[in-house]
């Protein structure tokens, strides 16, 4: 298991601050996710100004465009203590996607002009960005999406198609998104765009209501006839796949330590409220049934941290982690909802109600089996990577 040192610890404990100040009035925003108006336009994202006041979203980029130069590990480490101590996992994954979405690949991809234009935005949260992946016939399927890019002459392209499940997209001002410019080269025909909000022929759709994660915008995006100059594609036509691939592993890694984090602070909740709670003239945590729900929200998060932690040191190292990686986000995603239910079932009745944010947490969970790859689709992955033939998955 990785060490922490102290510098660690300290950078941890810088940020600590912010997570009452984020997570005051959670469960109201909650119930009406549109009721704070932070932002211009869409559904708000909630307590923004705070999170860009943190510090938070500097985290991974290079000091030269004002971040804080933080390695994957290091990023990692942090917020882990943003999901152990932030009670609002919707306004989390909102900022997991800020960190990810466009910035990331940016950083790995961008030319140098295009690092000076958006990079400073996205460090302070001026910039507010997203990636529209999904398309409505393709699904997981990213090769069989409809989205196409076609040139435009030699220094534009013209985007057409349409996207859903984009994080932040409703609020976005600058969306990464991945098109076909050529289906005959398989993985090599996807390209990635920078798409800035107000460029003609984009339409956001609004936030849609869904399960859990609701202070955290998600909508449907329309581009028709979308002229998006060339300067504006990450690394070179063709190399959309090896982007996605680099976004989707930073994207695992930091959104599920956050629920790690969350199955932490859940577990000791648990813990003093098994420890307090009497029944039949004793406290329920002596209960053996119980005790055994305890435990395994214990090897749940201790789990989740050692695969998500050891699939980032080879990320680092320049590992071949395919299968890390899906192993990590299926754990993690898995053992959330588990605790999660536990959580609600050991506080009983009151786990029941709104009021304690269990069942909150609980609808939370569900989200992290679906999104970033279904846990289907990580387990064909992983059997794929046995060598297990596509008809016997």
């Amino acid at each position: 298991m990785y060490e922490w040192s102290q510098a660690h610890h300290e950078l941890r404990a810088e940020f600590a601050p912010w997570y009452e100040v984020l997570s005051e009035g959670h469960l109201d925003a909650d119930n009406d996710p549109g009721s704070d108006t932070d932002s211009d336009g869409g559904s708000p994202i909630r307590k923004w100004e705070q999170v860009r006041a943190s510090g938070l979203l500097r985290l991974p980029f290079h000091t030269e465009w004002g971040g804080r130069g933080l390695d994957l590990l290091s990023t990692m480490y942090v917020l882990e203590g943003l999901g152990e101590g932030c009670r609002d996992g919707g306004l989390c994954f909102s900022i997991c996607t800020q960190l990810v979405s466009a910035g990331i690949p940016l950083q790995r991809f961008g030319g140098p002009e295009l690092k000076a234009r958006y990079l400073p935005g996205i460090c302070d949260g001026s910039t507010i960005t997203a990636h529209a992946i999904t398309d409505p016939r393709g699904g997981s399927d990213v090769l069989g999406m409809g989205m196409t890019a076609k040139p435009d002459g030699d220094d534009h392209w013209i985007l057409d198609g349409d996207k859903v499940f984009v994080t932040n997209g409703p609020v976005a001002d600058l969306i990464v998104v991945y098109a076909l410019t050529d289906a005959s080269l398989g993985p090599f025909g996807l390209t990635a765009f920078l798409v800035e909000r107000g460029t003609e022929g984009l339409l956001a759709g609004p936030d849609l209501p869904k399960l859990g994660l609701r202070s955290s915008p998600l909508g449907e995006l329309s581009l028709r006839n979308c002229r998006i100059p060339a300067a504006n594609v990450l690394g070179r036509p063709g190399l959309g796949f090896a982007v996605l691939d680099h976004v989707m592993r930073w994207e695992i890694l930091c959104s599920f330590i956050v629920q790690a984090g969350a199955m932490r602070h859940r577990l000791d909740r648990c813990v003093a409220h098994a420890t307090q709670r009497r029944q039949f003239g004793r406290p329920i945590g002596s209960f053996q049934m119980i005790a055994d729900q305890i435990v395994e929200m214990k090897i749940g998060v201790e789990n989740s941290r050692r695969w998500l932690y050891d699939a980032a040191e080879g990320v680092v190292r320049g590992r071949d982690v395919t299968t890390d990686v899906a192993i990590a986000k299926v754990v993690t995603s898995e053992a959330n909802v588990r605790s999660a239910l536990a959580a609600v079932q050991i506080f009983g009745g009151r786990g029941y109600l709104a009021e304690t944010g269990l069942e909150k947490d609980l609808r939370d969970a569900v989200g992290g089996t679906i999104y970033s790859g279904t846990t289907q689709m990580q387990r064909i992955r992983i059997a794929r990577m046995l060598g297990l033939k596509e008809s016997q998955t």
